[in-house]
């Protein structure tokens, strides 16, 4: 592994546990073997390194999901939301670190002031919506999701349903999996297209 990579994979388990405050550059130097100096050379200031894992996050969660989408056919859009909803509880278990630090406070503290962390976190909730949005547009389309709901909101409040599942399993509060099939069956009673009497 280069060492830029593994400052990088480190500084991602230090910031998204220990919080980005309680993380010093010589702890990282020290667990990476890597100089303080090499690691401002690749990343400028301990911001910028917290700015280049959250690009990365970005750019490994669309992956993720390109491939899930690339790699199935769904049978209604109804089906691809709940695919959805299963794959994202599935990343989020997988890229465990890099979900704690999208939901630690000082992420989001920085970007009040900076501009370049409010752009990354607006880019990586917008494409995690956009997947739940192109799914309800599909079920509008098929028949499946009800056409009256407003596309980009109910994904909204979808995204939110599920990624607070994360957020209580990432700080230990409940197990996200004991509450699955609640909500799949929320998520179907919400989006479903209203039953026509003949």
């Amino acid at each position: 592994m280069k060492k830029k990579e593994a400052i990088l994979k480190v500084a991602t388990v230090l910031f998204a546990n220990k919080g980005y405050p309680d993380t010093s550059m010589q702890e990282l130097s020290r667990l990476t073997g890597a100089a303080e100096g090499t690691i401002f050379y690749h990343f400028g200031t301990k911001e910028g390194l917290l700015l280049a894992i959250l690009k990365q996050t970005r750019e490994t969660i669309v992956r993720q999901f390109e491939e899930f989408l690339e790699a199935r056919e769904f049978g209604s859009g109804l089906s691809r939301v709940e695919e959805t909803v299963s794959f994202y509880l599935y990343l989020a278990g997988f890229l465990e670190d890099q979900f704690l630090l999208l939901h630690r406070h000082h992420v989001y503290q920085f970007s009040e002031t900076n501009p370049e962390f409010r752009e990354h976190l607006e880019e990586i909730y917008n494409c995690l919506t956009d997947f739940f949005e192109w799914a309800i547009i599909a079920g509008q389309e098929d028949g499946s999701i009800n056409p009256e709901l407003h596309p980009r909101k109910t994904a909204l409040i979808l995204f939110t349903m599920v990624d607070g599942l994360v957020r209580f399993k990432n700080y230990n509060l409940y197990d996200a999996g004991a509450l699955f099939n609640e909500l799949m069956n929320a998520c179907r009673t919400m989006l479903q297209a209203p039953q026509r009497n003949n």
